[in-house]
């Protein structure tokens, strides 16, 4: 007699490792274009990060807003945004979700609750907070979430932010993407306490540290935070800790990193991780490499088609600019 709960559970790990695996697929059909010079420009890969994004983004609803950081793709993937519009906008076409007006630093769909990547480090915390002050006065009900890296806990908008949020209860979601690494630079050798969630605990703000790899723990920790905005018991603070498994753009040499890192660190990562638990679950390889193969021909037919789309036209490019 089959087991009802180890199915439930197995079926479930499979749909994580399928969207993890669009956001990997996508990000690594968008290193192709860029090194077949199709996208131009500086792009950065959240190869390794896909549980967080994924986690959090079941946890959101539909009236929820996300301010993503500049390694935003894979954010609007899990946020329900098409990757066809994603890429056509990377790749300057008219069908982008800009118009191909922003390519992939300053892209947003807000029709799918993505307002947006910001290439200013930490940017997108203020936003947010402006964003939740907003939702206490249009009864939209919205709690906002901003994502950052550890770099950025060192912006003083970040903090601004936090505080100000602290300080009227607003409903904000601060979740930080701990990847160790601010840019180039180890966080260890920017802090003298790596503890980040410890600055919102000052602010007056809860906050909890968590394995970004565990797709149950982002998910418990956004559901919370969710929730207690929602009831109007204000801001929260997650630092989920990960690791990226690229260089922080597109021709990193990563010559910072010490020897041995990235392998150790492509054993943690959350699509290791999660086909291994499946593989010890009794699930057979090749249904494990389906969940892989679909997410290509997926992003190899999205990317294809925006191909194939007319460019924007440059004449237009001081149209939609308000000042």
């Amino acid at each position: 007699m089959s087991d009802p709960t180890r199915i439930s559970t197995v079926s479930r790990g499979l749909d994580d490792l399928t969207a993890m695996w669009r956001i990997r697929a996508l990000e690594e059909k968008t290193r192709d274009l860029r090194l077949a010079e199709e996208v131009v420009g500086s792009v950065h890969l959240a190869n390794g990060q896909e549980a967080i994004a994924v986690g959090a983004c079941s946890r959101l609803r539909p009236q929820d807003a996300l301010y993503a950081t500049y390694r935003g793709h894979g954010w609007a993937v899990a946020r329900g945004v098409p990757p066809r519009e994603i890429f056509a906008e990377m790749l300057g076409r008219v069908t982008g979700v800009n118009g191909g007006r922003g390519g992939s630093a300053h892209f947003s769909a807000p029709q799918h609750g993505f307002h947006g990547e910001n290439s200013i480090v930490g940017a997108g915390a203020p936003i947010a907070v402006g964003a939740a002050l907003a939702a206490r006065h249009d009864g939209s009900g919205r709690v906002a979430m901003t994502v950052f890296g550890d770099g950025a806990m060192n912006q003083g908008a970040v903090t601004e932010a936090m505080n100000f949020a602290a300080a009227f209860g607003l409903g904000v979601v601060f979740m930080c993407e701990n990847n160790r690494y601010s840019e180039l630079t180890p966080i260890n050798d920017m802090v003298a306490n790596t503890d980040l969630s410890q600055r919102a605990t000052a602010l007056g703000i809860p906050a909890v540290r968590i394995d970004g790899n565990d797709l149950a723990q982002v998910r418990t920790a956004v559901q919370l935070s969710v929730e207690s905005a929602a009831a109007g018991r204000g801001p929260s603070f997650i630092e989920a800790h990960t690791q990226r498994i690229v260089g922080h753009y597109i021709g990193d040499a990563e010559q910072y990193r010490p020897v041995g890192e990235l392998d150790a660190d492509r054993e943690v990562e959350p699509i290791a991780a999660l086909s291994r638990r499946l593989l010890a679950a009794g699930v057979v390889e090749q249904t494990i490499e389906r969940c892989e193969q679909r997410a290509r021909e997926e992003m190899d037919r999205a990317a294809d088609a925006a191909l194939a789309d007319p460019f924007v036209d440059p004449s237009t490019a001081k149209e939609h600019l308000y000042a």
